[in-house]
């Protein structure tokens, strides 16, 4: 029996964390499932690896099992490999909207109408053979259905507010609520709005995955905002106000004199809602930038220069 490198499988090094494995998984199953390639025989096999590999390695006790067996495997390469590698003889010593599907063993038996979805390989590891009797026996009790992810992209004023997605699930149009503060990577579940169960299982869950696009003005840090203000020179020295955009509109800053570049001030509960508090916000901080009028007069440029001339004799005198 041919022995089946499951890391190399996902891509994945063999000292991945949970985290990592997980991406990989979903994106090759984005890419590779049957829904997404219909009829294409080279898919179907490359996602049934995908997820036999995914099986093994995101299970604690399973990976450990598997990285026994990979040891073992690899210490009889280094002794020359002779003879088979039977991995069944070693079980004492265990050695365009996106979409993701999260394939359980029932789910893959679904797919392809076989009574198991995994390798000999697999099953002389983890003794789940999957055969008829135990196929029906799944069948008479309720199961839940499958998961999917959806990924939803949504601007930082939506965020800020809060909006709607409209997601296709088949024949099902879902109009899904997006809270606002919602950040980037945020899963939103809407319970029971995907595949039915079977059996009279429930049906299984809708992920939301959110992604809040970049601000070609602000920019986010955790539930504060950032920007930047542009603030002539004479106000900087001699102090005024400034106009501060906000995403729920431009408030004004007092400057007082003297004020530097890169200064930065707070403007507190200015920044985005709270999700678990929406009532509660973040603050916004504002750099200043220091700017000259976009035009000085004669008389403005030569009040500068005989300023100027008298900053440096005072430096000289000094």
């Amino acid at each position: 029996m041919d022995f089946k490198d499951y890391y190399a499988a996902l891509g994945v090094a063999p000292d991945a964390d949970d985290k990592t494995i997980k991406q990989a998984y979903r994106k090759l199953a984005r890419q590779y499932h049957p829904d997404v390639n219909p009829g294409d025989k080279q898919s179907e096999d490359r996602f049934k690896e995908i997820n036999e590999a995914y099986q093994a390695l995101s299970d604690p006790e399973r990976r450990r099992k598997y990285d026994e067996l990979r040891q073992q495997y690899q210490q009889w390469q280094q002794r020359g490999g002779r003879g088979d590698f039977n991995a069944g003889r070693r079980q004492a010593a265990p050695g365009q909207q996106t979409y993701t599907y999260n394939a359980s063993p029932e789910d893959m038996e679904d797919l392809f109408g076989e009574s198991s979805p995994f390798s000999d390989f697999f099953s002389s590891i983890y003794g789940q053979s999957g055969g008829g009797a135990s196929r029906r026996a799944r069948e008479a009790r309720p199961r839940r259905g499958r998961d999917i992810e959806a990924e939803v992209e949504i601007t930082l004023e939506e965020a800020f507010r809060g909006t709607t997605r409209g997601i296709q699930i088949g024949d099902r149009r879902i109009e899904a609520r997006i809270p606002p503060g919602v950040r980037s990577g945020s899963h939103i579940r809407l319970a029971g709005q995907c595949s039915p169960g079977a059996a009279g299982g429930p049906a299984g869950d809708l992920y939301l995955v959110v992604d809040v696009a970049p601000h070609p003005q602000f920019e986010r840090d955790g539930d504060d905002l950032r920007v930047t203000v542009p603030v002539d020179i004479f106000t900087a020295a001699t102090g005024g106000e400034v106009r501060v955009p906000t995403l729920d509109g431009a408030v004004t800053l007092k400057i007082p004199p003297r004020t530097q570049a890169d200064r930065v001030f707070r403007l507190k509960g200015k920044g985005m809602p709270r999700v678990e508090k929406p009532s509660e916000r973040g603050d916004l901080y504002a750099t200043v930038k220091l700017v000259l009028p976009e035009s000085l007069s004669e008389a403005e440029i030569r009040a500068l220069r005989e300023l100027a001339q008298a900053r440096r004799g005072e430096a000289v005198t000094g």
